[in-house]
């Protein structure tokens, strides 16, 4: 991607890291707007249409849960959410309501250039991609786009943020076999876990999917959980198959 035409909203309630944001962020190429609570949020991703959202949990007039379960409903935009709170239930939290990332205040304005660079580089194409030449692939019920990054559940479209796809393609592509949790976070997120709680963004990226493809996400047939190791997705037959089988069994009994 083109820094140039990447636009930023940096939501933060204190105008000193606005300001050192908007700086450091402008410096590298990026176009910013910035917001200083919550409703100021999402009236100006409203009007700015950001590429991206850098948005901070302690706000005003909405805090930044409240934000991103609205931009939720609306938009896959990629959310990194900013948090002094040292929880790691808390960052969990942010992660459940649709962010795609976190960092932990006090952090350095590198490293959340750093993060911004690995998930819009991931954002549109991910280097690991392998998909059949017309992009759709059958498992089970669950259909599979890549050329369009969307998804279908018995024939119905089912709503994935940006990194939910990549997180599912990622896993569709190695079917069968399992990934570490670490694997899927530097092939994803674009950096090995630094500190404690980030191998939970696999975790809840994980749980958010099996919620909206799994008939039983306590019990899933698709992603796997491999103890010690990680997850893994599983083949499964599709429709037209099962029911040839099923045909072929009725017809010899």
């Amino acid at each position: 991607m083109d820094n140039v035409k990447i636009k930023i909203l940096v939501v933060d309630d204190e105008a000193a890291v606005r300001r050192i944001l908007e700086t450091r962020l402008t410096m590298v190429g990026y176009e910013v707007v910035v917001a200083g609570d919550g409703q100021a949020a999402l009236e100006t991703f409203a009007r700015e249409a950001p590429d991206l959202i850098v948005l901070d949990i302690m706000l005003p007039n909405g805090d930044g849960y409240f934000v991103c379960q609205e931009l939720r409903k609306i938009s896959n935009v990629p959310i990194i959410m900013l948090t002094a709170l040292s929880e790691v239930a808390d960052r969990i939290t942010g992660l459940q309501m649709g962010a795609d990332d976190y960092l932990v205040k006090p952090f350095s304005p590198k490293e959340l250039e750093a993060r911004i660079n690995s998930i819009l580089r991931r954002f549109k194409k991910p280097e690991w991609q392998v998909t059949p030449s017309n992009g759709i692939v059958q498992f089970g019920a669950l259909a599979v786009d890549s050329n369009r990054r969307r998804i279908f559940l018995d024939g119905e479209l089912v709503k994935l943020t940006e990194i939910e796809f990549n997180v599912l393609q990622l896993l569709v592509n190695q079917a069968g076999k399992p990934l570490s949790r670490a694997e899927i976070l530097e092939a994803i997120w674009g950096y090995p876990p630094q500190q404690s709680g980030d191998l939970r963004l696999v975790d809840v990226h994980v749980s958010r999917l099996r919620s909206k493809i799994e008939v039983d996400p306590k019990q899933p047939e698709y992603i796997i959980t491999e103890r010690g190791m990680g997850y893994s997705f599983q083949r499964l037959a599709p429709p037209s198959a099962l029911s040839s089988q099923t045909s072929e069994v009725s017809s010899q009994g």
